[in-house]
């Protein structure tokens, strides 16, 4: 008995060791264990806290964490300065030097409407940051006085920006009834107004409502009472209700205005165009013409309306015989793309002789994005006034040529215009050869060279350049072969001059100068 006794007091104190031993172990393991960082959870759990480790965010409080923009807890830091930069001024700084200073304290910018408080603490390596309320918030006793003002500095700045929007916004019902306008609504509004009234509620309608539900209206005028000013409307539906803006036009009603009179402009001048004017875009198909390309060319305008081709255009000319028929179509055909390289290179111009008798002037010339112009110009009066002209100069060529005493013109500048063969004869030499050398003072020269001394041809060329009213008068020069010319001066309309030269037949004068030494040797 007294054995088990013994047997059971022995397990009794080996389980009260063991039990002891190992209390002894884990309150040496537990003296080892290094201590816990500060948690900001200590806190009330409204407070705005973080903790960041450098740039990365260790833990933050709820209400903190709400406030902070989502992304990575690597880049928190720069997240937190971006959230609350814009509410305390030279924040960036200021934490930036919080390593050295260890503790710092900033007020929200004037003006906020709770005044904020931000608190920051640097110990270990860790960065503790706290946002508090002012005065309201501890009288009120809230802990979330920065959400709260972060809400409202966000309706402020949004109502500042519709209030200040150029752009004319206001929500409707369904019926068409404002609820809502921004600033510029209500002005236009106002002005709107009879004198007297005051603006109340509902508000006015300064557009109609359209008659068919779509996303974008009409441009619309808008009568105001120092002009009209213009608007495009953009409806959007957002439930029962419409949000609506009007976006200012002005400028491009402006535009569109100028644009349509420069082109009313622009076809009057076409239409009262003598020349026909035919335009081809890139792909060459006739995109503008005038009422003369109908008329010059006989086509008729349903033709031109249809904007046919180029090439099916130069092919209905040819069928109506108003172009110069080719020996052969092939060649005919080689021309046309001729004429349109050259008009793309703007090196383009022709004139058509025409089966019927007319002469065209056809230009072409390149135009911007590719296009193609072409003109076609009806000069056949011209072509006949200059062959008229270049018949009367022939016919009066002949008739001086048909003179037997010399003639030269010479012009006001003094520059010989018309000689005849008489001329030609009497001087040897063809001055009409070189018209461009022919002056007075060179053929001057040359008489000189040809006849005997002579003052005459100093003053001759002082009365062919000299202006004003002139007297006719005559000279006599003797030429080298002794012969007397007679020479005559007479001024023409315009300036001109006319010059004759009338040559006696030889006297006595060469036979007496060479049978005197005859006469002397025989007596």
């Amino acid at each position: 008995m007294a054995g088990d006794w013994m047997m059971a007091f022995g397990l009794v104190v080996t389980a009260f060791l063991v039990a002891l031993s190992a209390l002894l172990l884990l309150a040496a393991w537990q003296s080892r264990r290094p201590q816990s960082r500060p948690s900001i959870f200590d806190q009330a759990p409204s407070q705005v806290a973080f903790l960041f480790d450098g740039d990365r965010l260790l833990d933050a409080s709820p209400t903190a964490r709400a406030l902070l923009p989502a992304g990575e807890d690597s880049r928190a830091w720069s997240r937190m300065i971006t959230r609350f930069g814009p509410d305390f001024p030279n924040l960036c700084e200021s934490l930036e030097s919080l390593p050295q200073i260890g503790r710092l304290q900033i007020a929200s910018r004037p003006g906020t409407a709770d005044a904020l408080v931000l608190r920051a603490e640097h110990l270990s390596g860790l960065t503790r940051v706290t946002l508090e309320g002012g005065q309201s918030d501890v009288a009120a006793g809230r802990g979330d006085a920065a959400t709260a003002a972060a809400l409202q500095q966000e309706v402020m700045v949004q109502r500042a920006v519709l209030s200040r929007a150029p752009v004319l916004m206001w929500k409707e019902t369904a019926e068409g009834a404002v609820i809502w306008a921004n600033h510029a609504y209500l002005i236009r509004a106002v002005e709107l107004l009879p004198e007297g009234d005051d603006l109340s509620w509902p508000l006015p309608t300064l557009f109609g409502q359209p008659e068919e539900p779509k996303t974008r209206l009409p441009r619309l005028k808008l009568q105001m009472p120092n002009g009209a000013e213009w608007f495009d409307l953009i409806r959007m539906p957002q439930g029962e209700e419409v949000l609506c803006y009007a976006l200012t036009a002005d400028k491009a009603v402006q535009a569109e205005t100028a644009l349509r009179e420069f082109m009313q402009t622009l076809t009057k001048t076409f239409a009262d165009l003598p020349i026909g004017l035919a335009i081809f875009d890139r792909s060459r198909c006739l995109q503008m013409f005038n009422p003369a390309l109908a008329d010059l060319t006989t086509l008729a305008p349903e033709m031109l309306i249809a904007r046919p081709t180029l090439n099916a255009f130069l092919d209905a000319m040819r069928a109506k015989a108003m172009i110069p028929e080719p020996r052969d179509y092939r060649s005919w055909r080689k021309q046309l793309a001729r004429l349109e390289e050259e008009a793309t290179m703007g090196l383009f111009e022709e004139t058509w002789s025409l089966p019927g008798g007319q002469t065209y002037r056809v230009i072409g010339r390149p135009h911007p994005n590719g296009a193609l112009a072409f003109m076609f110009e009806d000069i056949s009066n011209e072509m006949s006034r200059t062959r008229r002209y270049r018949a009367d100069l022939e016919l009066g060529q002949s008739v001086i040529d048909a003179v037997e005493d010399a003639v030269a013109v010479f012009s006001q500048g003094g520059q010989l215009v018309m000689s005849n063969h008489a001329y030609a004869q009497l001087w040897q030499h063809d001055p009409q050869v070189l018209l461009s050398e022919a002056s007075i003072a060179t053929l001057c020269a040359w008489w000189r060279d040809h006849a005997a001394p002579s003052l005459l041809w100093d003053d001759a060329t002082d009365y062919v350049t000299s202006a004003g009213d002139r007297t006719p008068w005559e000279g006599e020069v003797r030429l080298l072969d002794g012969r007397l010319v007679s020479c005559r001066f007479r001024p023409l309309t315009g300036g001109a001059t006319l010059i004759t030269f009338r040559a006696q037949a030889a006297l006595a004068f060469h036979t007496v100068r060479d049978a005197a030494p005859m006469g002397l040797l025989s007596a």
